[in-house]
């Protein structure tokens, strides 16, 4: 089951067409994701049972391009992102890989949606592709063995970042750095679990101006998601609509030598095999944009 945010309202993603899911429920459902994400094996349920038409026929493909499409979740209570959670990403940056998740935060009033511009806000910004995951459930000490459970589904994500601002002093600043505008787009929708059972066996890919820059599989990752989950529920407690980054593979541009940044008019493509595309554009500082319908 796909899941979006399309013109501020829930919407179901069927290859047939789209279905509002409070409308098409006679408001038994709410038209807010947030809300939703919750409800998700009530929502499948009624989708089984009822079969309700679609109210549009476009297809998964169109309604990715959408640029009514906003973040797949409006107001998370935590938006968590985890640094160096790739081998090879470690490897590029010659750094030793973390013994324990690397967790920081990224704040939510740089969620964007799958189409959202960002602004280009030094001559140091960077790409990062990046699996994001959604709670579904609230959750403390959750075994690892049962940590895909409390998931509801999976995003792609990009984790843009200013690596001035990062590196300017010590400690570095990550959260600040990783949350201008429209600095983390995720989307084009959620993909719920019942559709992807692994995700650690993703491919995950990202071109700029269609040139292809990362390249990699999420079976990379130091951590799985999995793990990830278990880890962030021992120190606190994960709650519904809660998102996480869960690392970028090797090829950002902070990585190449000499290293290589993005500039205005830059395209931007992020792919998650089985999850969909984002496409952003890097534009001028200071506009006026919003990808909140």
């Amino acid at each position: 089951m796909r899941l979006a945010n399309l013109n501020g309202r829930a919407t179901l993603v069927l290859d047939e067409g789209t279905i509002d899911v409070e409308k098409a429920s006679g408001g038994r459902f709410s038209s807010e994701t947030d809300t939703l994400v919750g409800q998700l094996d009530y929502v499948r349920a009624w989708l089984d049972e009822a079969k309700p038409d679609v109210i549009d026929f476009a297809t998964p493909e169109h309604v990715m391009r959408d640029p009514g499409l906003g973040p797949v979740i409006n107001q998370p209570g935590q938006v968590f992102a985890v640094g160096l959670n790739y081998r090879t990403h470690a490897a590029e940056m010659g750094l030793a890989l973390p013994t324990k998740p690397m967790v920081f935060t990224k704040f939510s009033s740089s969620l964007a949606g799958a189409n959202a511009n960002f602004p280009i806000v030094s001559a140091k910004t960077d790409w990062e592709s990046e699996l994001v995951v959604v709670i579904a459930k609230r959750g403390r000490h959750v075994p690892i063995d049962d940590a895909l459970t409390y998931v509801a589904g999976y995003c792609v994500g990009q984790d843009l970042s200013d690596r001035e601002l990062q590196m300017l002093g010590s400690p570095a600043q990550f959260s600040l750095a990783k949350s201008y505008q429209n600095f983390s787009p995720f989307g084009p929708w959620l993909t719920t679990t019942d559709v992807i059972t692994n995700p650690n066996i993703l491919s995950i890919s990202c071109e700029v101006n269609g040139v292809q820059y990362q390249n990699s599989n999420t079976s990379d990752m130091v951590f799985s998601v999995a793990q990830l989950v278990s880890y962030l529920s021992s120190i606190v407690e994960i709650r519904p609509g809660d998102i996480m980054y869960t690392g970028s593979p090797s090829g950002v541009g902070q990585g190449h030598k000499p290293p290589l940044f993005l500039v205005v008019g830059d395209v931007v493509d992020t792919t998650i095999e089985g999850l969909g595309s984002l496409h952003n554009v890097a534009v001028e500082p200071g506009f006026q944009e919003s990808s909140r319908p």
